[in-house]
Formats: C-alpha cells, sequence, structure tokens
C-alpha cells in the first residue's frame, strides 16, 4: 500500500512517498505553497501519479504536547486534502522531525547539504516512517 507524507509549512511543504511493507519512505520533491496554501493541480498530479491509498499529514505540536499557532493550520491543509481528494489523512505527531531531518542531512552531506527544499522532504520521510512504525497496516 502506498503512501504519502506532507510536512507542512507556510512556504514549503515537504513530501515522502512510501509503502507499508517495507516501512520505509523517499523523499520527493517539496511543493511550494502561499500562506499554506499549494498549488493544488500540483497536489493532484502528485496523487495522480502515486495513487496512494493514505496520506499523512505532520501535526506540529510544542514539545510538551500543546498545541501551536500551526497546529490549526496543518489541521485544516490535512481537511483540505481529505474532501479535495477524498482520500483518508492521517494527523501524526512531527515533534523533532525538521531537527532529526537537519542532523541526517548534515552526517551525510555536511552544510552544503543542508538547502531548505531538502529539509522538508527529508522531515516528510521521517513523519511517514514514525507513522508506518506505529500504524499496522
Amino acid at each position: 500500500m502506498i503512501v504519502i507524507a506532507f510536512d507542512f509549512g507556510l512556504k514549503n511543504i515537504g513530501v515522502a512517498v512510501g509503502e507499508n511493507i517495507l516501512k520505509k519512505g523517499r523523499a520527493l520533491s517539496k511543493l511550494s505553497a502561499q500562506n499554506g496554501s499549494p498549488d493544488w493541480d500540483n497536489v493532484k498530479n502528485l496523487l495522480q501519479t502515486w495513487k496512494p491509498k493514505f496520506l499523512v499529514v505532520g501535526l506540529p505540536l510544542n514539545i510538551d504536547g500543546t498545541r501551536q499557532d500551526m497546529t490549526k493550520k496543518a489541521e485544516k491543509f490535512a481537511y483540505s486534502l481529505k474532501y479535495k481528494f477524498n482520500l483518508f489523512v492521517d494527523l501524526h505527531d512531527e515533534r523533532l522531525s525538521t531537527k532529526e531531518a537537519r542532523s541526517l542531512i548534515f552526517k551525510k552531506n555536511g552544510f552544503k547539504g543542508l538547502k531548505k527544499e531538502k529539509i522538508h522532504s527529508v522531515a516528510a520521510v521521517i513523519i511517514l516512517e514514525s507513522w508506518f512504525n506505529q500504524n499496522l497496516y
């Protein structure tokens, strides 16, 4: 089963694809966004290409688990995905995923690898793999 994960952001939305058997994800190109709203035609093309059964959206929370300003915006993005494309969308805790993504990229490529466009999609991989490990799909 194919699953696509999103690391929601106001300017960039990281994207990863994976499947439940190996429980591994692969970073895809990020989506550009304006105030959290992507070009929905690009999202449609992405979904038509990969034909996922599930979508996962990273849920930004404070370190103590409380909600923050971005939480509601990520929920709105997830709601839009669900109703525009009629797919199951799950919100998944994304605490520290961006920090972990930066660390992984730095270990592999040093400072030169720390490009914003890569960080978001690597964070989406982390979110997706965490979701796979917590679900029995």
